[in-house]
């Protein structure tokens, strides 16, 4: 009994465990399956990738990024501000524009590796400089790091050693103008100045004529100075040739300052802003003038031809490059690099011609362009007022009078490139030119030219005899105007209408093209002259001057007489009124002449290049001539006056651009005509700033600088001037004489 009994407790016990065990396979399969567990793996890092990001970084000269793959040992041995210095002071000293690498060998175990690359320093002195390089890294938590040290950057700078070059640089090459005559050259000089108060009233004009005649500054100009300043201080003046200043006897004056140095000379009325000037290498720009093989002593080019031909005139500086001890003595010759001589330049400038066509300006603001018709050589480039560029020589004694000359607003911007202006009437040849080509207008269209023009809808619109009419009647007083330029010109053909200037004759045109679905043709025909781009001169800097598409018929009158939106540069205008002189050829302008290098012959650099031709037949061309040798030679032409009696043939064209609430901008652009071929034609453009009519005061400007190139001398009064003087051969105008020391 006692076994069956346990029997079926075993029994009772397995159903039990069999009832559980099935339960708990129901609930398994009810239940889903867990899923695969993934597994995150990271790269090893690369070495490699650690070095060439540490080398791209040296070829960028980023050296902060260059630091952050230091290991930390590196970092905890130099800081930041020295690894940066270190590698530019190294990149400066072999004058270094490129860095080139490659990555030779790696080996790499559990937490170092090694490398072996090479390094090419391409530099302007020294050529090619390569060195191979072993590099040990360490794998640190942010991955693989380099252990710096100085004969990283070159070997032999280990222990603190440096890279140090001594110069021989060449001297600086001159400027000559097209006769060989200085206009930039290396020379004694004097600093010329005044104590005022300090001379001799018995001998004062006697010593402001000598210094104007050494100095070029009208005596006008420092004779108020004198008097306005107080007893005792000085005056600045100007600078002359130390050989000129020591025969002029202006030495023997009392209170006159004359302080002598060495240096760049530009004579006076240099073009100064044309031909630039020179100034010391700034702190901020050392870096960059060291890799192109500067010592960073050196005063450089700043603007016009001294900046473009820099790398000719200042020829290349022989060098040497040591490895220096941390004091920066010397030790061992790393590369020698030989002295390369300087070219000088000879300019199309006439440097009389310039100085007169500056001294024509008589000081007012503005610009002149003489460039002959044939070829596009410039002759005179005159941009006013102009600094005296010697004033930029920190060794000039009147380098403190520096800062009050560049106070004065544009002083240092190029007008006759820079400066752009509406261009006023000088424009209607252009619109002359639209309208002929457009097959709506010929020549002898006859339009009748009153005091006021009303095609427009609800707008009127004055000629300019309408206001000469107004201002007549101020000056007289009476309610009518007798003079002939205050009359309406009445009918004219589209010859005599540019002849007259008639502003109705040009609204017409525009309004007329507008209308008859050629809007565009004024804007195509000023592109077509050059007007609103570049010219291609290279040795200046220049704007491009802007030429709008006319938007409605009021825009479109506006545009045809220079007025509104456009804007060009006396350049231009001379550029294209040189192409109507010399039968339709656009040349592109050109100041420099030939290279003069110092051993062997001229290169000769200066050839005529056409750029292009004016666009438009010979029948066009002809009637544009026609209507511009009208304005001067025919009694009714806007420049009769000054130009009906001048004994050499021209033509031209005045304009006045209104300038708002300014006094208008006053142009005269011409040409020769005199078929000299010791003296070949030019165009002449002159601008004078928010001063008046062109006529008054462009014109009779015009006419002194066809004076001094045909003639050489001036030969007539300006309508503000009372008198000149006499003409003396060798200096030009003299007074009265006067005791002398």
């Amino acid at each position: 009994m006692k076994g069956y009994v346990m029997k079926f407790l075993r029994l009772t016990s397995l159903l039990v465990v069999g009832i559980l065990i099935m339960a708990a396979c129901e609930r398994s399969t009810a239940t889903p399956e867990m899923p695969t567990p993934l597994v995150q793996t990271t790269p090893a890092p690369s070495v490699e990738t650690a070095i060439k990001a540490y080398l791209d970084a040296y070829v960028l000269e980023d050296y902060a990024s260059m630091y952050n793959l230091l290991s930390s040992a590196s970092q905890g041995s130099v800081t930041l501000e020295d690894f940066s210095k270190k590698h530019q002071d190294a990149i400066n000293a072999m004058s270094c524009t490129m860095v080139e690498y490659a990555i030779r060998q790696v080996l790499t175990n559990p937490g170092t590796a090694q490398a072996t690359y090479s390094l090419t320093y391409k530099t302007v002195l020294f050529g090619d400089i390569a060195n191979d390089f072993n590099l040990s890294l360490v794998l640190e938590e942010k991955g693989w790091r380099l252990n710096w040290s100085d004969g990283l950057i070159l070997p032999g700078l280990e222990g603190g050693k440096v890279l140090v070059t001594y110069y021989d640089p060449p001297a600086r090459g001159n400027i000559y103008d097209r006769n060989g005559e200085g206009i930039a050259v290396e020379a004694d000089i004097y600093a010329l100045g005044l104590v005022a108060g300090s001379i001799d009233g018995e001998f004062e004009e006697a010593a402001f004529r000598r210094i104007s005649l050494l100095t070029g500054v009208p005596q006008v100009n420092f004779r108020d100075m004198y008097y306005g300043y107080t007893a005792g201080d000085y005056v600045p003046v100007g600078e002359a040739l130390a050989e000129d200043v020591e025969k002029s006897g202006i030495l023997n004056y009392a209170g006159v300052y004359a302080v002598p140095y060495t240096s760049r000379f530009y004579t006076p009325g240099a073009a100064a802003q044309a031909v630039g000037h020179l100034q010391y290498i700034s702190a901020e720009e050392l870096d960059a003038f060291r890799q192109l093989g500067y010592s960073g002593a050196e005063r450089v080019g700043r603007r016009g031809i001294e900046l473009w031909a820099e790398d000719t005139l200042r020829g290349r500086s022989g060098a040497t490059l040591y490895i220096a001890a941390a004091d920066k003595t010397p030790e061992d010759v790393l590369a020698q690099a030989d002295t390369e001589p300087s070219s000088s330049l000879t300019l199309t400038m006439d440097a009389g011609l310039q100085a007169q066509a500056q001294a024509a300006m008589d000081g007012l603001p503005g610009a002149i362009v003489v460039m002959e018709v044939e070829t596009g050589r410039v002759l005179a480039m005159v941009s006013s007022p102009a600094a005296d560029t010697n004033w930029f020589d920190p060794k000039n004694y009147n380098f403190s009078a520096l800062g009050s000359v560049l106070s004065i607003p544009n002083i240092e911007l190029n007008r006759a490139t820079q400066g752009q202006y509406p261009l006023g009437s000088v424009f209607k040849i252009v619109s002359m030119a639209a309208a002929l080509e457009s097959g709506l207008f010929a020549p002898d269209t006859i339009y009748n030219c009153p005091y006021f023009y009303t095609e427009i809808p609800g707008v009127t619109l004055q000629d300019w005899t309408w206001q000469r009419c107004e201002d007549e009647k101020l000056e007289t007083g009476k309610d009518t105007c007798t003079g002939a330029s205050s009359q309406p010109s009445g009918d004219l053909t589209l010859v005599e209408g540019l002849m007259r200037s008639c502003d109705p004759w040009f609204y017409h045109i525009g309004y007329t093209l507008y209308n008859e679905g050629q809007a565009t043709a004024i804007t195509d025909m000023s592109l077509g002259f050059g007007l609103g781009q570049l010219t291609g001169i290279e040795q200046v800097e220049e704007e491009p001057g802007r030429i709008p598409l006319p938007t409605d018929g009021l825009n479109a009158t506006s545009l045809a007489i220079g007025q509104g939106d456009s804007l060009v540069t006396p350049l231009q205008v001379a550029n294209f009124i040189a192409a109507i002189a010399n039968g339709g050829t656009l040349y592109r302008p050109q100041l420099v002449e030939n290279y003069l290098p110092a051993v062997g012959d001229p290169i000769q650099v200066f050839k005529p290049e056409a750029l292009g031709t004016l666009p438009i037949k010979e029948e066009t061309l002809a009637a544009i001539r026609e209507g511009m040798l009208a304005v001067t030679d025919n009694p009714r032409g806007t420049a009769y006056s000054r130009l009906g009696n001048f004994g050499i043939p021209t033509a031209g064209k005045t304009g006045t651009a209104e300038s708002g609430t300014v006094d208008p901008q006053a142009w005269f652009a011409g040409y020769s005509l005199a078929g000299n071929p010791e003296k070949p034609d030019i165009a002449v453009v002159v601008l004078v700033e928010k001063q008046g009519e062109g006529s008054i005061w462009a014109l009779p400007i015009f006419r002194r600088v066809m004076e001094i190139y045909f003639f050489g001398s001036r030969q007539t009064l300006y309508p503000w001037e009372t008198n000149f003087g006499v003409i003396n051969p060798e200096y030009g105008v003299i007074v009265p004489a006067t005791p002398e020391p």
